[in-house]
């Protein structure tokens, strides 16, 4: 029996239109995977929030045992014993011993995990990672310049900060309260009246600031303060410090929060404090990297990368717009957030300014 015309368009028609959907199938697909690698660092932080919340509330759970800061091993980093904060840059000096400064370093959040909402003091995970993450990469910065004091804390677990409900804020009050026993110890058994630089990063910073409104700002110390390092944080002007306006300005703050051109809304506000750590002013303009002097290479703790940023102050943020170096490719916390890098990318800048700054200070 012969077929009809009818007969003959049917699989035609079936095989284009199951082409047609393979066509569109590949191309979502395509698309979806386009999507995740360029949003891959954003997925990877969604992944990694939900699996260091914790499971409970605050007051669910007795909080870990109060730090003792005259015990040393209360403390990541001192000047009278060898530590990470001790460590050296190719051609740089320790200048712990003969320094007449002190510096009050506070480390950032290294307690990532849902456990509970602050660390234990005798947690040794964590405490490994402070020394080998940030006294190393951050604190180190300063052995030029200063005797480095870094205390231990019970940290508040990284979701403290995104945690709308009372136990983020139950938990960073708890890790403040550290903060400031560790600070009074350090005034009264430890800086032996010496002039001292106050520093930090992320969480720390959250810390040093209130630390400066409520215990610092109008008393004897402030006096002695070289400056203080905020780094990490948005960080306004309500804490009374004047904000650092040259490289060598004296008894003032500088802040800084590091992001790349696709970075998210995340700090943007034109009222927190940026200083540009690559000419140390507050001015808006883009500081080439011909002045870098070098950032520091993560994991070679002898080696740095001259030139690896640029950087412009804009609407708060510091925003640094091409990377020449391929050591630098952790997005932990999001699609163009070089919050990690903040002391990196800028290590020999800090160390020359911070020296620039003690010098004219001793020389006041």
């Amino acid at each position: 029996m012969p077929h009809s015309s009818a007969d003959a368009v049917g699989p035609s028609l079936t095989m284009a239109i199951i082409k047609t959907v393979l066509v569109v199938a590949i191309g979502l697909l395509m698309v979806v995977v386009g999507l995740g690698i360029y949003y891959r660092a954003d997925l990877q932080l969604v992944l990694v929030r939900r699996a260091i919340t914790p499971d409970h509330d605050f007051a669910e759970r007795p909080p870990p045992t109060p730090p003792d800061y005259s015990n040393p091993s209360h403390w990541a980093a001192l000047p009278d014993r060898e530590d990470l904060a001790d460590t050296l840059i190719a051609g740089s000096l320790d200048g712990q011993a003969g320094s007449p400064v002190d510096v009050f370093f506070v480390h950032p959040t290294t307690f990532l995990t849902g456990e509970a909402w602050n660390q234990s003091i005798d947690d040794g995970e964590t405490n490994n990672m402070t020394d080998e993450m940030v006294m190393q990469g951050q604190a180190s910065v300063f052995n030029g310049c200063c005797r480095v004091f870094a205390p231990r804390y019970r940290q508040a677990t990284l979701m403290a900060f995104s945690e709308g409900s009372e136990s983020g804020t139950n938990a960073l009050a708890l890790a403040f309260g550290d903060v400031v026993a560790a600070f009074r110890y350090f005034v009264a058994n430890l800086n032996d009246g010496r002039p001292f630089v106050m520093a930090s990063h992320s969480q720390g910073s959250r810390h040093l600031d209130l630390l400066l409104e409520q215990e610092v700002v109008g008393t004897e110390p402030f006096d002695r303060m070289v400056a203080a390092y905020l780094v990490g944080f948005t960080i306004d002007h309500s804490n009374g410090v004047a904000v650092c306006e040259t490289p060598t300005q004296t008894g003032c703050q500088v802040a800084w929060n590091t992001v790349g051109p696709r970075a998210g809304a995340l700090l943007d506000d034109p009222n927190n404090i940026c200083v540009n750590p690559l000419t140390w002013r507050t001015d808006g303009l883009r500081a080439g990297h011909e002045v870098n002097l070098g950032g520091l290479i993560s994991g070679i703790t002898d080696a740095t990368a001259p030139g690896v940023v640029d950087a412009q102050c804009r609407d708060g943020r510091l925003l640094v717009s091409e990377i020449r170096s391929d050591q630098y490719s952790a997005r932990p916390l999001g699609r163009d957030n070089y919050h990690i890098y903040d002391y990196a990318f800028f290590y020999m800048n800090i160390r020359e300014n911070v020296q620039a700054r003690v010098d004219a200070f001793m020389n006041r």
